[in-house]
């Protein structure tokens, strides 16, 4: 009994931290050369990678746009009812 509210004052002692008790390899400095040095637009500095998102986003936003003002326009003509 005793020993678990010794345990307990312990866990409470201890400080909240969201910081990770490893530590990692500060990549910044590699990261702010690679985004530094060229006249490449920032969105595809990240390579292929980044080109076919960038793609794939500009592909999907266009055809959306091109099928909202499709339904539209087939909205504001209704059928005629006979």
């Amino acid at each position: 009994m005793l020993r678990n509210l010794l345990a307990l004052r312990q866990i409470g002692q201890r400080t909240i931290s969201t910081a990770s008790r490893r530590h990692f390899k500060n990549k910044v400095p590699e990261k702010q050369k690679l985004f530094q040095d060229d006249e490449i637009p920032l969105y595809l500095k990240g390579g292929v990678a980044d080109a076919l998102l960038y793609r794939a986003t500009m592909i999907l936003t266009v055809g959306g746009t091109a099928y909202a003002i499709y339904e539209l326009a087939v909205a504001s003509f209704p059928k005629k009812q006979e």
